[in-house]
């Protein structure tokens, strides 16, 4: 049996929204956040996350240490801890809200109204975690150009780059945003798909209560 395009489209958003959620936990606890290579060591490498800074040595490995305070921390990195947990939060609530709206799921299955409302919520809930998904990771993308491009450092002080989890945060936003508009679309087409469907079915029921008059437009 075919799928509908709307369960397609519900699908289709809750796979996407589900793959952004996993990439923004990922992205909250990654220690990629910036990287520095230093020339002088080329076999050392720091890099820098929201919870702790790491060392990586060809001889010693990976070592790493979490942040002693909070306050000490600066102001992109504080408040994109913040966004990051409020991210994983609203992910995980919209995906709940959206898994009991889908029509896939026959639980609830009466209460058509309930369903699109909890699709419709769990869309828009996942919306805004994508934004806050995207806001501190372009904030501190735009800080560490700022930083890189800073002219009243010496060239000789090593610069931070991007790093990996920044790449991760864009595309897990981009994941949520995208999952979240396919749920809402295929949320607001349900209710002209369905009355289309009750439309059949009563005039199926009005040609079973009245066979002798569409006996007499066959004749005619």
């Amino acid at each position: 049996m075919a799928l509908e395009p709307r369960s397609v489209a519900q699908l289709a958003g809750a796979s996407l929204s589900l793959l952004g959620w996993v990439l923004s936990c990922l992205t909250n606890y990654l220690p990629q956040w910036k990287n520095l290579n230093l020339d002088l060591n080329e076999m050392e490498n720091w890099t820098v996350g929201l919870w702790q800074a790491c060392v990586t040595q060809e001889e010693v490995g990976t070592q790493c240490k979490d942040f002693d305070s909070f306050l000490a921390l600066p102001a992109e990195l504080r408040v994109s801890r913040v966004l990051m947990f409020l991210s994983n939060g609203l992910g995980l609530l919209g995906l709940l809200a959206a898994g009991l709206g889908l029509d896939c799921l026959r639980l609830g299955e009466s209460r058509r109204g309930l369903k699109k409302g909890l699709l419709i919520l769990g869309g828009t809930v996942l919306w805004a975690a994508g934004v806050a998904a995207l806001v501190p990771v372009s904030w501190v993308a735009h800080r560490t150009v700022q930083e890189f491009w800073d002219e009243t450092v010496p060239e000789i002080v090593p610069r931070w780059e991007f790093g990996e989890a920044l790449f991760l945060g864009w595309f897990a936003g981009f994941f949520l945003l995208l999952g979240g508009g396919l749920l809402n679309c295929a949320a607001c087409s349900t209710q002209a798909a369905r009355a289309s469907g009750h439309y059949v079915a009563a005039e199926t029921q009005d040609r079973r209560q009245h066979p002798e008059t569409n006996k007499t437009h066959l004749k005619i």
